[in-house]
């Protein structure tokens, strides 16, 4: 069978997944359609954003994972989001947080290694507005997604 993972993967983390309503209709005792209709109401409401697939990171090139704790120069320290949302943009960006503390963004970045993620670094947060950095290597994740 053809291997066409290299694009799958890229759709499944964009939110190409869907509940699967026989399973959970047999799991809580309930119709199907009822289902169904409830998960579709809360959709519609935004409680549900997206469905999105929970990976084992290193089975498709992106097993080192790193938190970078970013302080921000003084010129940009009164519009976080803006950083934030240029940074979000690049495919190694897990998330990006707001904070408090020592730092005013928090991102999680995965990669294939060390070596992209040093050329994620240079490309990306070695930026003007980024004051400094500060990053923390996960080792080994225990729990992701509500998924132990």
């Amino acid at each position: 069978m053809k291997d066409i993972q290299s694009k799958l993967v890229p759709l499944l983390k964009e939110g190409y997944c869907t509940p699967q309503l026989a399973k959970i209709a047999n799991k809580i005792k309930e119709p199907s359609t009822t289902i169904h209709y409830n998960i579709h109401k809360l959709e519609r409401e935004g409680v549900i954003k997206s469905y999105k697939a929970v990976f084992d990171y290193k089975k498709i090139n992106e097993g080192f994972c790193c938190f970078v704790l970013i302080h921000l120069s003084e010129q940009e320290y009164d519009n976080p989001e803006r950083i934030g949302r240029e940074i979000a943009k690049h495919p190694e960006v897990e998330s990006v947080d707001v904070c408090t503390g020592d730092c005013e963004l928090i991102i999680k970045v995965r990669t294939k290694d060390v070596d992209q993620y040093y050329e994620f670094l240079k490309r990306v947060v070695a930026r003007k507005g980024v004051a400094h950095i500060k990053d923390i290597t996960s080792l080994k994740q225990i729990k992701t997604e509500f998924v132990v």
